[in-house]
C-alpha cells in the first residue's frame, strides 16, 4: 500500500526538501491596507472574495483587525497562549523498546528545533484566521534528519482558488502562489509544510476562523469610536468664542482668531482690550454620551464571547459573575478542543515525516499530546475517597491510583513510605 501524506497525495520516498520555498513576492511584499475606509459593503465583498478562495484581501483585514483593536488582539492572544502555554509530551507508540528509543528522539528532536514554542503560537493562528501553515526547515546532521526550524507563512502567500476544469467545488487544501503560479497556486510538497486548521466552524477554511464574525463588531465599533472622539471634541469642552467690537483692526481680529483657535492646547492668549473670549459650557448633549461607551461594550462583549467562550472582560468588576479571573480564562470544552487539534496537526504533520525519514515507513508512529485537563479541587477529590471507603466500603482503590492523582511520588527503595 503506497503511503500518503496530510493531503492525499502519494510520498515518494527520499530525502526532505532542503530549500526554502515560501519566499514572499514583490507583489505580496507589501498590505493593500483593506480596513482604510471600510465600510458593511466593503467588507461583504472581501468575505465574497474569501469564499471563492481568494484569502489575500481577508488575511490583511483579520492582519490590520488585530494590530488596532486592543480588545481584540487580547483576548485572541489569551486564546492562543492557553494551548500553547501547556506542557506537552510525546508518547510512545507501545512499550516496545524500539517505540519507546523513537519517541526519545522525537522529543529531543522537538527540543533542538528552533522557536518550537512560537511555532505553536504561529500554527494557532489559525484559530482567527481559519488556517494557519508554517513551512519546516529540515536539515541533516549526525547522519539523522533534523527540524531546524518551523517558519510561519503569512495567509496571503496562500490560494484556495480552484483551478478551471477542477472535479471539486472547492479547494479543500492551500496551494502556494509562486512567480510561476500567481493565481492558482502549487501543490504544497509533500511533507514541507504544517497546515493547521481550526475547525471553529463547518466549511472551507477562509469561513472557519472566529474573526469572521467579529469583523462585524470591529467595523461597528470603529465606526462608534470614531464619533466618540468628535464627539468628545465638541462637547467635552466649552465652546470658545470670541468677540471684537465695532472699529477692531484687521490685524486684531487676525490676534483674537488665533487666540481662539489655540487656546484649546496654549491656555493663555494676548488680545486688545477692545475683544472678549467667551467660554460657552454646551449641557444639552452631555446626557448622550453613554451611547458611545454602550455600544463600544457590547462589541467588546460581543468579541470575548466569540473568541473565550464567555463575556467576560478585563475591565469587569471583581468578585462579580464575569470578573477578572473568568477573563483570563478559555472555557474549557474550547481549550480541550484546540489542544486535541494541534496535537493531532503536529503528529501528522511534523512528527510523520521526521519518524519516516529516520526510521523508514511503516515505523510505528508516536504521538503528541498537551496535558489539558483542568484543575482538580484535591480538599473535594480526598473527602469522596474517603465517603466511598467509609461509607460504601469501597476500600480497594490502588495505592498507585491514589498517588498519581494527587502527584505524591512513590517511596525510593529503602525509605519509609
Amino acid at each position: 500500500m503506497a503511503l500518503v501524506d496530510q493531503y492525499g497525495k502519494a510520498i515518494k520516498q527520499g530525502r526532505p526538501i532542503l530549500d526554502e520555498l515560501g519566499v514572499t513576492a514583490v507583489r505580496n511584499m507589501y498590505s493593500t491596507y483593506p480596513s482604510r475606509g471600510l465600510t458593511p459593503e466593503r467588507l461583504a465583498q472581501i468575505f465574497r472574495e474569501a469564499d471563492t478562495g481568494e484569502v489575500r484581501r481577508q488575511a490583511e483585514l483579520f492582519e490590520e483587525m488585530e494590530e488596532k483593536d486592543a480588545h481584540l488582539s487580547s483576548v485572541l492572544q489569551t486564546r492562543k497562549l492557553a494551548v500553547a502555554g501547556l506542557e506537552w509530551e510525546v508518547v510512545a507508540a507501545s512499550r516496545e523498546k524500539a517505540d519507546e528509543s523513537i519517541a526519545a528522539f522525537i522529543k529531543e528532536a522537538l527540543f533542538w528545533t528552533e522557536n518550537f514554542d512560537g511555532a505553536r503560537i504561529d500554527l494557532l493562528d489559525a484559530v482567527g484566521k481559519g488556517f494557519s501553515a508554517s513551512e519546516i526547515m529540515w536539515e541533516v546532521a549526525e547522519g539523522k534528519v533534523w527540524v531546524k526550524d518551523l517558519r510561519w507563512r503569512h495567509q496571503k502567500l496562500f490560494t484556495f482558488i480552484e483551478q478551471p476544469g477542477s472535479s471539486t467545488e472547492g479547494a479543500s487544501t492551500p496551494r502556494l502562489l509562486t512567480d510561476a503560479a500567481p493565481v492558482y497556486g502549487e501543490e504544497l510538497p509533500a511533507n514541507k509544510f504544517v497546515v493547521h486548521r481550526a475547525q471553529s466552524r463547518s466549511g472551507i477554511a477562509p469561513r472557519a476562523g472566529i474573526l469572521r464574525p467579529c469583523a462585524y463588531m470591529y467595523l461597528f465599533k470603529n465606526y462608534t469610536l470614531k464619533d466618540w472622539v468628535v464627539f468628545n471634541e465638541r462637547y467635552a469642552m466649552p465652546m470658545r468664542v470670541g468677540k471684537f467690537g465695532p472699529g477692531t483692526s484687521e490685524a486684531d481680529r487676525k490676534v483674537l482668531k488665533s487666540a481662539v483657535f489655540n487656546l484649546g492646547t496654549d491656555a493663555a492668549a494676548v488680545i486688545s482690550d477692545s475683544t472678549v473670549i467667551e467660554l460657552l459650557e454646551q449641557t444639552g448633549k452631555r446626557a448622550s454620551a453613554d451611547v458611545f461607551q454602550r455600544l463600544t461594550e457590547f462589541c467588546d462583549r460581543a468579541v470575548s464571547k466569540a473568541v473565550l467562550g464567555h463575556t467576560g472582560s478585563a475591565e469587569a468588576t471583581p468578585g462579580r459573575l464575569g470578573s477578572e479571573n473568568e477573563a483570563r480564562e478559555v472555557r474549557q470544552d474550547l481549550l480541550e478542543a484546540d489542544a486535541k487539534a494541534l496535537a493531532k496537526t503536529i503528529t501528522m504533520q511534523l512528527i510523520r515525516p521526521l519518524v519516516e525519514f529516520n526510521f523508514g515507513p511503516g515505523t510505528n508512529l508516536p504521538s503528541f499530546r498537551f496535558k489539558y485537563e483542568a484543575g482538580v479541587d484535591l480538599k473535594a477529590l480526598a473527602e469522596t475517597y474517603a465517603t466511598l471507603v467509609r461509607d460504601v466500603g469501597f476500600s480497594c482503590i490502588p495505592e498507585g491510583h491514589i498517588r498519581e492523582r494527587f502527584g505524591i511520588p512513590s517511596p525510593e527503595k529503602g525509605a519509609k513510605s
